[in-house]
């Protein structure tokens, strides 16, 4: 009865004869516009990346994909992964379903792009503190040191990225260096691109906070007097920080003095960057400490760019010159020369930083200490 009534409201036309034999006839051109399929994706559809499942179910399907033996697949999975790593949320679910094992096993695949971009999600990864940790628990440093030699240098750089992320820990820069990887590291400062020296050089840095022997034992000292000779500003400037990290232990002072190292840093006092002057302060703070360390800085003439560089904009320079002076005030020669500067630390006495106003003070006792 319902199909009766809805002909007859077709009136008869011809709509209501074709409805009835099941022929329907195009309509005129004009008259009706036509449905049609773009040839082109949706705008938000990328082709190169998978398909992310709902909810829940997202990151076990991705985790699947990785292992999968189709190319593509892994590839575009990986690609996905890139961009939901950056939430520390899924970052850690990835961690529970056992990402970091499938990411493991890509690191040897036999494709370039595979590596690079399995680099890469670890990489985004150890941003996190909780990717970080992971990273500890599953091995993941001793296998990315499989690709320190890969003739990549996009994975090379992304590998170096998470290493430097890693070591931020404490107990991320103890692991670098419990997995024996600091001998490779610092062999690699004088091959590697500049870019991918300058996270060596940041990853070193914490890690010889932790442990400076191994370093030490593998010529740190003369790799790093080359690169204070770099004509790129942020390898300068990172080579005297680590310096000022290696001057800490006793033997790391020791050799900074038979490398002649303590001449190219007075040199860096008047570097054109203060970064660069302001670490290269801090690394004769350190190195000064020795009586031989005091008078190699003497003999560099040291005193009159350090007494500059109190006047400097940058409070950690003012304070490792402080410091740094103090120490060359130890000797009679340093001391007998500072007397005639001491109204210029009891300007520093008001300074806005409250560890440089302590540095002055002492700095003054230490100057006018008589025997």
């Amino acid at each position: 009865a319902l199909h009766t009534t809805f002909l007859k409201k077709l009136g008869g036309s011809g709509l209501e004869r074709s409805f009835r034999t099941g022929s329907f006839e195009e309509p005129q051109r004009g008259k009706m516009s036509h449905a049609r399929v773009s040839m082109y994706l949706p705008p938000d559809i990328n082709p190169a990346q998978a398909s992310i499942a709902y909810g829940c179910r997202a990151l076990p399907k991705l985790n699947e994909e990785l292992q999968s033996e189709d190319l593509l697949t892994r590839q575009k999975a990986l690609m996905a992964l890139c961009d939901l790593m950056h939430d520390p949320e899924h970052v850690y679910a990835a961690i529970d379903i056992g990402c970091l094992e499938s990411l493991k096993a890509l690191l040897k695949d036999n494709n370039d792009m595979v590596r690079i971009k399995a680099t890469e999600v670890l990489s985004i990864m150890a941003t996190h503190n909780v990717g970080r940790e992971g990273f500890l628990k599953h091995d993941v440093i001793l296998a990315l040191a499989y690709l320190l030699n890969d003739p990549q240098s996009a994975c090379r750089e992304n590998l170096h990225l998470a290493l430097k992320h890693v070591a931020q820990l404490p107990s991320g820069a103890q692991g670098i260096v419990n997995n024996g990887l600091i001998p490779s590291l610092v062999w690699k400062l004088q091959r590697e691109e500049e870019e991918i020296q300058g996270l060596l050089l940041d990853t070193l840095a914490a890690c010889l906070l932790e442990d400076a022997t191994e370093a030490l034992s593998n010529r740190v000292v003369p790799f790093l007097k080359q690169k204070l000779l770099s004509t790129n500003d942020d390898i300068r400037s990172k080579a005297a920080c680590m310096l000022t990290v290696v001057s800490i232990p006793l033997e790391g002072k020791n050799q900074v003095w038979q490398h002649d190292v303590i001449p190219i840093l007075v040199h860096l006092l008047k570097d054109k960057m203060e970064e660069v002057q302001a670490n290269a302060a801090g690394a004769l703070m350190y190195a000064t400490m020795t009586t031989q360390g005091k008078y190699a800085a003497l003999d560099a003439e040291a005193i009159h760019p350090l007494l500059n560089l109190l006047c400097s904009s940058l409070s950690k320079a003012r304070l490792n010159a402080t410091k740094a002076l103090t120490m060359l005030a130890e000797t009679p020669e340093g001391r007998k020369f500072l007397r005639s500067h001491v109204p210029v630390f009891r300007t520093l006495e008001e300074d806005t930083s409250e560890a440089v106003r302590r540095a002055a003070r002492t700095a003054i006792k230490v100057i006018e200490w008589k025997p």
